[in-house]
């Protein structure tokens, strides 16, 4: 027993050897997010194909992500979810002046994650030295600043550090990668295998569906066709030998389903030699745990034809019907890893080319995954403009708004997509569908998705660190929180009623609960308040946040971690850094969510006037440098 455990710090501390070594890599060129100046968001495009690399990784700024996840039953069964706000009556604060109150407001009815689509612009970059840094003009201050600051974290003590939660969260959970055809032409390609078996070997369970398009259009001559599942709905694509597309999506005839055979196995055993030589050399360990993996492949799925559409006969075209889970997961608790290419048989006998990013979305749903990637063929970064930043994360509902304001539609039967603007290249397309397979993964059941750039180094950087490299997609963990109204004033008043009556909370009768509304927050489920909170802002960059409740028949469902940290991000897109709270009986679970206790000195002055000193609340403070630090937090929801 001691020499497994001696064994498993041997290679984890290996592991993270390497994984510093590709840290001092910041991603050059991925997706992420920027918003323009104006009173909305808007999204606009610009495009520029970059070529696959294999040099040094720049980035400007990322974050973790937002996950849609569920707190642990386990965690503090008791918490009430509350903490001892003065009312409005011990004291006069800065929540009180109509200035603040419409900063808050503001920033709510902004919604403190939601985006217009109408301006996402996806913009390629290569470097950000100042040769190279093809953002130029008002962003390459920004962004050298920010290039500095991550590069500074970057030793290998605080990689260490910073990279045991990721990997203690990431192990035993099944990730599904996409790895496209043009990837195997790729320098850094032998790299990438090298990554994806050192997630294995930190516990994670990788099941890999490879495409092989750019082989297919290479042999039959069709590298200047629109890429195949995108194009105009409706509209037939002729190429110059004739190659056939409807809807973008390829028509396989007998001829081409040979071609698609043969590149697909070629697909499949360049992975398998990669991959395997990969796992062979980070699984030479004497433990059962760590032994050498293999890559295994075979029917995992089955698969149907496409038919007969709009009188069009799409021949050995289809798209996946069914997956052998059992059979994947017995494989995965074994150790090894599963592969799996766009050729997929049907039940009677029958071979069919299937588009390999919904097989992707598809299997990834029918595991249950954790995660799914899907790693684009080019460099490109989708920059957020009204504040000229880059960001890596994205509620889904604000992804779809993405594709809906862009005409991009996602067949989830069938597997094809339609991109009805056909001015912008090929590049930006791909960024744009594979939003849109990362969105079909979310509606199949998976907990987050991410787009990741062929860089070296950038798969374990966005997986393994605090800063990231791509753009991650998560369901919306605070869907149902809004701002309180004068109709609330009843439910809140029920809800924390009881712990009034015991002690918990200082007494808000209803006439103050209505003077203060505007400062409260409730998470509703099917019109009932389940939860409320309210944020006071102070002089000086503090906040208050008080009044925590949650039904008690919704406890342990995340509903407080959810409004606790959607208050926390208002407060900190309104400028304050230090949140506080002061509590008498729910101490333990501020602290667990990283507030630290400190003397009432440290509050703002006004605060301290009001402060009861009869009830002698402790004060538990949390300071908050960016939104990184709760995205990080908010990462261990689901365990």
């Amino acid at each position: 027993m001691i020499t497994s455990h001696v064994s498993f710090l041997f290679v984890l501390f290996f592991a993270l050897n390497i994984l510093w070594q590709c840290s001092s890599f910041v991603v050059k060129h991925n997706f992420a997010f920027r918003k323009v100046k104006n009173s909305r968001p808007l999204f606009s495009l610009a495009e520029e194909n970059i070529p696959l690399s294999n040099g040094q990784l720049s980035r400007e700024e990322s974050s973790d992500k937002i996950e849609n996840l569920l707190e642990d039953a386990s965690t503090f069964n008791q918490t009430i979810f509350n903490n001892d706000t003065a009312s409005s009556t011990l004291g006069r604060t800065v929540q009180g002046d109509q200035e603040a109150q419409m900063l808050l407001t503001q920033a709510a009815s902004e919604s403190i994650l939601a985006i217009d689509p109408s301006t996402i612009k996806v913009i390629p970059f290569d470097s950000l030295s100042e040769e190279t840094n093809v953002l130029g003009g008002a962003y390459s201050g920004n962004m050298e600043l920010d290039l500095k600051k991550v590069r500074s974290q970057y030793d290998f003590v605080n990689m260490f550090r910073g990279s045991a939660n990721y990997i203690a969260n990431h192990r035993n959970t099944i990730i599904v990668f996409h790895i496209p055809g043009e990837l195997l032409n790729w320098d850094g390609f032998s790299d990438l295998m090298d990554d994806i078996a050192l997630c294995w070997l930190l516990g994670m369970k990788p099941v890999i569906v490879a495409g092989c398009r750019a082989q297919i259009n290479s042999r039959l001559g069709d590298e200047n066709c629109e890429i195949s599942n995108i194009g105009p709905e409706g509209r037939i694509l002729d190429c110059d030998n004739g190659v056939a597309r409807y809807d973008s999506v390829r028509i396989t005839d007998e001829e081409t389903l040979r071609i698609v055979q043969e590149e697909a196995g070629y697909v499949r055993f360049e992975i398998e030699r990669q991959l395997g030589r990969s796992l062979h050399r980070h699984g030479m360990i004497d433990d059962n745990a760590l032994k050498d993996g293999n890559v295994v492949s075979g029917n995992f799925y089955s698969a149907q034809p496409y038919g007969i559409l709009d009188g069009i006969d799409f021949k050995f075209t289809g798209y996946p019907r069914k997956v052998e889970t059992e059979k994947v997961k017995q494989v995965l608790n074994s150790h090894d890893v599963v592969l799996m290419t766009s050729l997929g048989a049907s039940p009677s006998g029958e071979i069919f080319n299937v588009n390999t990013e919904h097989l992707t979305s598809f299997v990834a749903g029918a595991l249950k995954a954790s995660k799914v990637v899907f790693f684009t063929n080019n460099g490109s970064a989708f920059i957020e403009t009204r504040n000229n930043k880059l960001v890596q994360n994205l509620r889904v509902s604000d992804a779809r708004n993405v594709l809906k304001f862009n005409n991009i539609t996602i067949n989830n039967a069938k597997g094809f997509s339609s991109f009805l603007d056909s001015t912008h290249t090929q590049t930006v397309k791909e960024a744009y569908v594979k939003l849109g397979w990362c969105v079909n993964s979310l509606d199949r059941g998976v907990k987050r998705a991410h787009i990741i750039s062929p860089i070296n180094g950038a798969l374990l950087q966005e997986l393994y660190t605090r800063d990231g490299s791509g753009t991650l997609i998560s369901r919306d963990i605070y869907e149902g929180i809004r701002m309180a109204d004068v109709g609330d004033v009843a439910g809140i008043y029920d809800l924390i009623e009881p712990l009034v009556d015991a002690g918990t909370l200082v007494p808000r009768p209803k006439n103050v609960l209505e003077n203060d509304i505007k400062s409260y927050y409730v998470f509703t489920r099917d019109n009932l308040i389940v939860a409320c909170a309210q944020i006071k802002l102070f002089e000086d960059g503090f906040a208050e946040i008080g009044c925590l409740v949650v039904k008690k028949e919704y406890r342990a469902q995340g509903r407080g971690d959810a409004i606790l940290g959607f208050l926390e991000r208002l407060a900190v897109q309104v400028g304050c850094s230090n949140v506080f709270v002061l509590s008498t009986q729910t101490m333990q679970w501020f602290q667990e969510r990283e507030f630290k206790e400190v003397p009432v000195t440290r509050l703002p002055p006004s605060r301290q006037a009001s402060y009861n000193h009869r009830r002698k609340s402790k004060v538990y403070m949390k300071t908050i440098t960016d939104e990184r630090d709760l995205d990080s937090a908010e990462l261990w929801w689901n365990r």
